[in-house]
């Protein structure tokens, strides 16, 4: 379409910017009304409407002259530009070319245009948003790389650190950043499940030393602290994110590979960049303190509401911190929903506005602080469905030591099936798994009665698993599965890839009641001799392998157990009461 059919002079095709040259006979790209003009034959134009000087794309053109036809004059290479003469431009006589070649000269005039633009274009920007993106060194507390084929954990950390205008009304004023929402993000190795486990700020734990480097470059270590809140393992004494990540890994057995630090400003910033995220509430709130006031029922919280909604304690539950968590899970699953919306995936505006909101609001350990790398991490979460990604909070009980309770402790009757799953990378929803068929005479082995629970005798020894798994699995078999007549017979001293059970002939029922318990296959029973217990009955032993997912993860299955423990999935949209 030329520049009159478009009825503006300065919108012109990138394609009428691609010139032949006469003297060198190649294609150049026009930068001024001054450069040599096309060679290529066309229908003649109207005089364009006068558009302003120095627009960027614009042409400035002469009025034309009613019957003048008169080509403009040749100057000499090198020569400055001269005034145009009145009247319409000629065009210098040349051979036509035919259609299909004109198209494929335009078409390959406009691309290069475009592709150099672009890849210019690109490149800056995405500079540009890793200038914006916030880096600390936290040395071996983290992996020295994202390796995209493997399982990985990255620790989030919601710091109460008031930065930015509007945010006095929450967290603690001079506040130095605790780690006051924090959540172990765990992306299984074949990307079908992810489990979001919330970490309480008021979780009594001890905070081990840690390496720490400041501003200057040197090196310095903090010392730890013992039966204090897990909060402080951030900000307070100098301690960084790496310092929050052995303390993770002390708590809980399973090492974060990566971190990502935002503050108040991520939740306005985010929920802003996708025009709003859906909550919903069972009741009308209306919170002095937070100052958030909303319908029963959905809404749509943005900006300033939405972090009102995930920051309020007195509005849910019984205005505790464990009753604020619940909340902020279901925040996020409407957030990961919304992300992943095609209504945002198909808007470049939207995709622009949250990355960069993304990066500014973010801190993270050097390993990741690149666009490439965290595009790398957003894409391989995004393989994850919804519907698998579990948000579950650590099992607590309250502190003990406290009359008046204030702070709590990890229930180590169910938090330990929690941390064996997440760290044997194993699902906490339902997901396919292979299944590989067993020839008939030992999948027989399962057939046939099988005894009462409180009827199984069985020694556990750990035979490759991780240390105390037959203390855990005892505890598990004991309190869970009615297996009373059970005992931890130490080390097997030998290490088996995978778990066996050996029983005596007249043991059969109870080892196939075992089988079903542990979710044994066939190959895993060992028709042999029996052993004597500590009361010097006959009993089956179990070794505990290598493929030992966790006291209570059925061998056969690839999703974990979590007894008494909250969950829910972020497919799932739920209302906060």
């Amino acid at each position: 379409m030329d520049a009159q059919g478009r009825g503006r002079a300065d919108d012109v095709d990138p394609a009428d910017q691609w010139v032949l040259n006469p003297n060198t006979g190649e294609y150049e790209l026009r930068l001024s009304p001054s450069a040599p003009q096309s060679g290529i034959p066309g229908p003649r134009r109207a005089a364009p409407s006068p558009s302003r000087t120095g627009a960027p794309g614009s042409r400035t053109t002469a009025p034309v002259a009613p019957g003048r036809d008169v080509p403009p004059p040749r100057r000499r290479r090198g020569a400055p530009p001269e005034e145009p003469l009145p009247g319409r431009r000629g065009r210098r006589p040349v051979k036509q070319k035919s259609k299909a070649k004109k198209a494929l000269l335009w078409t390959g005039g406009t691309m290069a245009f475009v592709l150099v633009a672009g890849a210019t274009t690109g490149y800056f920007y995405l500079k540009h948003l890793e200038g914006n993106v916030g880096t600390t060194d936290v040395g071996d507390a983290a992996a020295s790389n994202f390796s995209k084929d493997e399982a990985f954990n990255i620790l989030i950390i919601g710091t109460d650190k008031r930065t930015g205008e509007g945010n006095e009304g929450y967290g603690d004023a001079g506040s130095v950043g605790h780690a006051d929402t924090n959540i172990l993000l765990h992306v299984a190795k074949d990307r079908t499940n992810a489990t979001a486990l919330s970490i309480p700020r008021d979780l009594i734990v001890d905070i081990p030393d840690c390496q720490t480097k400041q501003e200057d470059g040197t090196e310095a270590v903090v010392a730890g602290q013992d039966g204090v809140r897990f909060n402080r393992s951030l900000g307070e004494r100098g301690r960084d994110a790496g310092c929050t990540m052995r303390t993770v890994e002390a708590a809980t057995g399973i090492k974060p590979d990566h971190f990502v630090m935002a503050d108040f400003n991520a939740v306005k910033t985010l929920t802003t960049a996708v025009d709003g995220v859906e909550v919903c509430v069972e009741n009308a709130v209306n919170d002095k303190k937070s100052k958030l006031v909303l319908p029963a029922g959905t809404s749509k919280v943005e900006g300033e509401q939405a972090l009102a909604f995930v920051r309020t304690r007195h509005a849910f539950g019984n205005e505790g911190d464990l009753d604020r968590i619940k909340v902020q899970q279901q925040f996020l699953g409407s957030l990961m929903r919304k992300m992943t919306s095609g209504d945002t995936l198909t808007s470049p505006t939207k995709l622009l506005k949250l990355a960069e909101a993304a990066t500014n609001a973010l801190t993270v350990d050097k390993a990741i602080g690149t666009v490439g790398t965290l595009k790398d991490i957003a894409l391989e979460l995004k393989k994850v469905p919804p519907k698998n990604i579990s948000f579950m909070t650590i099992p607590v009980v309250d502190n003990p030591a406290e009359t008046v309770k204030a702070t709590v402790v990890v229930d180590k009757t169910r938090a330990p099936a929690i941390f064996d799953a997440i760290a044997g990378d194993v699902s906490f929803t339902e997901v396919k798994a292979q299944e590989k068929k067993e020839k008939a005479e030992v999948a027989a082995r399962l057939k046939g009665t099988k005894s009462a629970a409180s009827d199984v005798r069985v020694r556990i020894l750990n035979g490759g698993a991780a240390g105390g798994s037959a203390q855990q699995q005892l505890s598990y078999l004991q309190t869970e599965a009615g297996v009373t007549k059970s005992e931890n017979a130490g080390n097997a001293g030998a290490t088996l890839a995978k778990t066996t059970l050996e029983y005596a002939p007249d043991q059969a029922d109870q080892a196939r009641r075992l089988a079903d318990i542990m979710g044994l296959s066939g190959s895993a029973m060992k028709p042999g001799k029996s052993v004597t217990n500590a009361q010097g009955l006959p009993a089956t032993t179990l070794t505990l392998g290598k493929d030992f997912k966790g006291a209570g993860v059925k061998l056969n299955s690839s999703t974990a157990a979590a007894p008494g423990v909250d969950k829910s999935t972020a497919d799932k949209a739920q209302c906060a009461s």
